[in-house]
């Protein structure tokens, strides 16, 4: 039986390709110094799923990785550079809300702020709930 796919996105230039299926988990943003680094930006936004909810469907396969913590690497286009998300050794992938090709859907909106303290004072992210 065929899976209903909710969600698809990729990279810049269409090399990595994925299909997410399900209601995302956990979508929030974060200011953490790693997911700065990883972005080049400020915040982070980001959606969680089991990581048999992914399928890589693009010509260039799974993204290459980077081994970024003792349980996590950050997902990247080899080809291009551009940054997908962070495969977790729990089996979760977080994908990068800016990777999506309808990241307006209900359900990627976040609904929570990790690492708020780490941000620049003088920037404000408008969401309600907050985790450190």
């Amino acid at each position: 039986m065929a899976r209903s796919t909710y969600h698809t996105g990729g990279c810049l230039c269409g090399h990595i390709r994925f299909e997410a299926t399900g209601p995302a988990l956990n979508p929030h943003t974060c200011s953490c110094q790693m997911c700065r680094k990883h972005t080049g930006a400020l915040t982070a936004a980001w959606a969680e799923f089991s990581s048999d909810a992914i399928a890589w469907t693009g010509p260039g396969g799974q993204p290459a990785t980077f081994r970024s913590s003792e349980n996590s690497s950050r997902a990247f286009c080899g080809r291009c550079g551009s940054t997908i998300g962070a495969i977790d050794d729990a089996p979760t992938i977080a994908l990068l809300l800016g990777t999506f090709d309808k990241p307006a859907k209900k359900d990627l909106m976040p609904t929570g702020h990790s690492f708020r303290s780490s941000r620049p004072k003088w920037w404000h992210v408008d969401i309600k709930a907050d985790w450190a």
